[in-house]
């Protein structure tokens, strides 16, 4: 059975998911034909630079335009226009795609994002392909851009995504509350003292992980300024090169600074919360590590939908200033108890086994 699974490398999220799916695949299921293609890389050299780059220069710069952008396509009244302009645009540029779609036509496509999926269900609605398709959406709430007629099932992360496809018209049937597929790391069973050994820090002190993703947004420094004196703060600058050595000039105490990093999963085990983008690979992996947390700098659109999904639960909260971090914090580092409550409501959403049960689907 061959089984292409694509992603498009507009946000690290969906490349993420795809890996996931991939690694777990390729280890429990060798007798798998596996591919994992990025799905921007069988497009023209324009439409991808501006797919990647422009993406990141709105979320970064230009966060108004994103929200409109991200409004207008989700406006009911102009989806059919905001659809047929971007299918009209994607077919365009994703000529090499759609060959490939064609040629190799998979027994299995699993997609992480919804432009490849986009593509593959008009294929299947032509009869040029009759691969399966498998529709992984990484966020927690839903854009209509991730629906496609044509699309076998969709693969969600909560019973609040589930609703939102079906009010978009959706067949329930079609949907499989799966969670997010994450890497297996996050599942390790971590000892605290050792960890905390390992990173070089305190293990007896209320510890904070603040981190918001690969360019580093948001108020980091007057967040760090207003905990430092009271928690141990670890603090993932990420690509803001700037801040990353403004913090290690200040030398603040109990303030460990970090740049780019591969060990996400042992930052979180030595932390008691966390203060991050809401994006939805991130929520997945909070969750699996059980810790409360702080949501700052919401990208408008698809990361205040995620909060919103999350709020249903009970779960995060969204600060109107650093003061307001500083008092949930604080109460959580006094209060223990809290903390055991809120890790309750986070092992009745959390999905463990969502690489497990989606590879089950895809068998």
């Amino acid at each position: 059975m061959k089984v292409l699974i694509v992603h498009a490398s507009a946000g690290a999220g969906h490349r993420r998911a795809a890996e996931a799916i991939y690694n777990y695949l390729k280890e429990n299921s060798p007798e798998l034909d596996l591919v994992l293609l990025d799905a921007l890389d069988k497009t023209n050299a324009l439409f991808k630079f501006d797919y990647t780059k422009g993406y990141s220069f709105l979320v970064h710069y230009a966060t108004r335009i994103w929200h409109w952008a991200f409004l207008v396509t989700d406006f009911k009244f102009l989806r059919p226009i905001s659809r047929f302009l971007a299918r009209l645009i994607n077919c365009i540029n994703s000529q090499r795609l759609v060959h490939y779609f064609v040629h190799e036509n998979p027994d299995v496509i699993v997609s992480t994002h919804f432009l490849p999926s986009e593509l593959a269900a008009g294929l299947k609605k032509k009869h040029k392909i009759n691969s399966k398709l498998i529709t992984v959406i990484t966020d927690y709430g839903v854009h209509p851009f991730w629906i496609s007629a044509g699309t076998d099932l969709y693969v969600v992360a909560s019973d609040f995504t589930k609703q939102r496809l079906v009010m978009e018209g959706v067949d329930a049937g079609k949907i499989s509350v799966l969670g997010l597929p994450f890497d297996p790391k996050f599942l390790r069973h971590f000892d605290r003292r050792v960890v905390c050994h390992k990173i070089g820090i305190d293990h007896k002190q209320f510890t904070v992980l603040l981190m918001t993703g690969s360019f580093g947004l948001g108020p980091l420094e007057e967040i760090v300024e207003a905990l430092h004196k009271d928690c141990q703060v670890l603090v993932v600058c990420a690509g803001n090169k700037k801040l990353y050595n403004k913090l290690l000039k200040k030398n603040l105490e109990n303030v460990k600074v970090f740049g780019f990093i591969s060990n996400t999963e042992e930052l979180m085990a030595a932390s008691q919360v966390i203060i991050t983008k809401p994006g939805g690979s991130t929520i997945t992996e909070v969750l699996i590590m059980e810790l409360p947390v702080v949501f700052i700098s919401a990208i408008p659109g698809q990361e205040t939908a995620n909060v919103k999904a999350l709020s249903e639960y009970g779960i995060g909260i969204t600060p109107k200033n650093i003061e307001e971090i500083r008092n949930f914090v604080l109460d959580l580092k006094n209060n223990p108890q809290k903390i055991l409550e809120l890790r309750q409501k986070i092992r009745e959403v959390q999905k463990p086994f969502a690489c497990k049960e989606l590879a089950s689907v895809i068998r």
